[in-house]
């Protein structure tokens, strides 16, 4: 689609579009960018009262990456873990 037709889209149409783009092509990092962008255009929007509540959301996540190399879940997520950096061998 062209400039003109995507923005002929509504926010719902482009949302589908991007995020099931994004999602098929494993493109995590349009993900990432997009959990990063909420907060602030939900207090843009007048929605200041769900930015503290999205923070705390993804703050949460942060915390159980952070802590997800110990006991039993550390021991599930190892072949992640030595896949990424199998492929990363300078980490």
């Amino acid at each position: 689609m062209d400039q003109d037709e995507l923005q002929s889209l509504t926010p719902k149409e482009l949302h589908d579009r991007a995020v099931r783009y994004a999602v098929a092509h494993g493109d995590f990092g349009f993900l990432w960018e997009l959990l990063k962008v909420i907060p602030a255009a939900e207090a843009a929007s007048g929605h200041s009262d769900e930015t503290a509540n999205d923070l705390s959301r993804v703050s949460a996540l942060l915390s159980d990456a952070m802590a997800s190399g110990e006991g039993e879940l550390g021991e599930a997520l190892r072949p992640v873990y030595i896949a990424y950096l199998s492929e990363h061998p300078d980490a």
